[in-house]
């Protein structure tokens, strides 16, 4: 087997967890994931102030005490830091090696840039590459692998790939390494965090970085170094497994993986085998992240404190509209206040504004109209904080185009530059998975679902997934024929009015939701409170129902 670790989920985890990832048990390759379509547009406006950066600096930082470390250890490190500068970080990494006084082979990947090609209004637009140029590196002997905007998967089954000798057409290895990739890149989801059932995990302060150990037939175990915190257990991969996903395949550059055909098993404490899982062929064309601005926001929150709520917001709302226009502002009001409260903050009402426009200068005067309204407005007026001049509104958007449009390099370690063929390819048509409701007789009791339910939620541009597992195999029959289209849009209002697709995944005990349109714009341009969606799974959860008593 070869055993990969991850060290990040994202710009901006844990900055002590490649160390503690290199020094906490043995790993092979040691893998971090540091781009998002949020980063992607992050990096392009730092581009914009200096075309020398566009990568993520905190990897080099991680590096300072820890290359000589995975050095001594013999761990390849493969991260996808680069972002929009891959070259670029690999010579920092080459700089910093020097001074460090190590030999260090360091290689990147390239050719995910296509901002050439002219997308309407792009500020960045950057194809989603595979796992063989990866592979083509580590063949080569690098050390380290910087690579710009890669599946994340990629990073986990490059590595196995180069390590195992497979070829393009191993589709069920290759889906198997790409499950083991999703559960594993976003860190410690897999071991406890963001866990609906955090409360049974004994240690999470400190949760411990998931590692797969891949084998031969693209068979897993998810498992983390021994004496960390966290845990890794079926319901905690279930929950990775369940997020940001869509339909019953997972379209990548090498391989269309079927997550219905993924088992679970236990395998030992803090050990779950991954086996089972089918792939085929890729689709024809390559996904495209862009991101485009789109002019610019300012937010305020107003705390309404005591009687007259609904006055109080509609006074506020009324005075700052007559000052900058109504136009492009969006209003909420969260009546988070109790009657007869005995304390402040529980007799407190937020309402929270936000505008969006193209003019800076008006995004800018939101804040002044804002502030002015403090002694001639409702009573007890105040703001949770001054309001800051306007930010700059980015858009993500998909695009799709021929595979002869990109051009995927390894750049090895001694310089050359080898293109790397695409496998081949084949048309994926939509595929529904279609499960017979089943009605469940017995006592009910009115509870909350979360105590049978488990879910996990997230965004895709301005689509929110929401995945939902019964804990209780029993349970899966109820879970589908409760949680329907049309309850969703009963149990969560905001939903009401939006094209919902449901999947079940009868293998995981589990069905996922794309809600479209949910998020607008986008994170980067979302005026919603939860503009991630990341807490939508648990507003479901909260919700009540009638469930039956053999379940509770």
């Amino acid at each position: 087997m070869i055993r990969i670790g991850n060290a990040s989920g994202f710009y901006g985890d844990r900055l002590s967890a490649v160390h503690e990832m290199l020094t906490g048990g043995d790993l092979d390759v040691l893998t971090g994931d540091y781009l998002a379509e949020l980063t992607m547009l992050i990096l392009g406006r730092q581009r914009l102030k200096d075309p020398g950066g566009g990568y993520a600096k905190t990897f080099l930082r991680q590096l300072e005490n820890s290359l000589g470390v995975a050095v001594d250890k013999g761990v390849k490190i493969v991260a996808n830091a680069g972002g929009l500068n891959p070259a670029g970080l690999a010579d920092a990494v080459r700089g910093l090696a020097e001074r460090l006084g190590l030999d260090v082979r360091v290689a990147h990947v390239e050719g995910d840039d296509l901002l050439p090609l002219g997308f309407d209004g792009a500020l960045t637009a950057n194809a989603y590459l595979g796992a063989w140029g990866i592979a083509e590196c580590l063949r080569a002997g690098a050390d380290v692998v910087v690579t710009g905007r890669v599946t994340d998967a990629s990073l986990v089954v490059g590595p196995a790939a180069a390590h195992f000798g497979w070829h393009t057409t191993d589709y069920d290895a290759l889906a198997g390494a790409t499950v083991a990739g999703h559960v594993i890149e976003c860190g410690t989801q897999a071991t406890g965090g963001n866990f609906s059932f955090f409360t049974e995990i004994a240690d999470l302060g400190h949760p411990g970085f998931p590692i797969a150990e891949v084998h031969a037939d693209g068979s897993a175990v998810i498992t983390k170094h021994a004496g960390t915190g966290g845990a890794v257990t079926r319901e905690t991969v279930t929950a990775q497994l369940l997020y940001e996903i869509q339909g019953p395949d997972y379209l990548g550059p090498d391989v269309t993986t079927r997550f219905d055909t993924i088992a679970l098993a236990d395998d030992g404490a803090d050990r779950v085998r991954i086996s089972g899982v089918r792939g085929g062929p890729p689709p024809e064309t390559v996904k495209v992240c862009v991101n485009t601005l789109a002019g610019f926001r300012n937010s305020a929150t107003f705390v309404l404190c005591g009687l007259d709520i609904d006055a109080k917001a509609a006074l506020a709302r009324r005075q700052l509209e007559s000052v900058i226009g109504a136009d492009g502002l969006t209003w909420t009001l969260a009546r988070t206040d109790h009657e007869d409260a005995d304390t402040e903050e529980a007799a407190s009402a937020l309402l929270h504004a936000t505008v969006k426009t193209t003019d800076p200068a008006r995004a800018k005067a939101f804040s002044r109209a804002t502030v002015e309204l403090a002694l001639g407005s409702y009573p007890g007026f105040t703001l949770t904080a001054p309001p800051a001049d306007g930010t700059p509104v980015g858009v993500y958007r998909p695009e799709y185009v021929e595979r002869s449009a990109v051009e995927h390099v390894a750049v090895l370690p001694d310089g050359e530059r080898r293109a790397i063929p695409w496998p081949d390819a084949a048309p994926v048509p939509p595929r529904w998975i279609e499960v017979e409701p089943r009605q469940v007789s017995g006592p009910v009791r009115w509870a909350p679902l979360g105590a049978v339910l488990g879910a996990r939620s997230g965004d895709k541009g301005g689509d929110a997934n929401l995945g939902v597992w019964a804990r209780l195999p029993e349970a899966f029959d109820w879970l589908v024929s409760e949680i329907t289209v049309d309850r969703l849009r009963e149990l969560l209002p905001e939903t009401k009015d939006l094209d919902i697709e449901r999947h079940p995944l009868p293998n995981l005990n589990a069905v996922n939701f794309v809600v479209r349109g949910l998020l607008g714009q986008g994170v980067a341009a979302a005026t919603r409170f939860d503009p991630q969606a990341k807490a939508l799974g648990e507003w479901l959860r909260a919700r009540h129902a009638h469930i039956p008593e053999a379940f509770l």
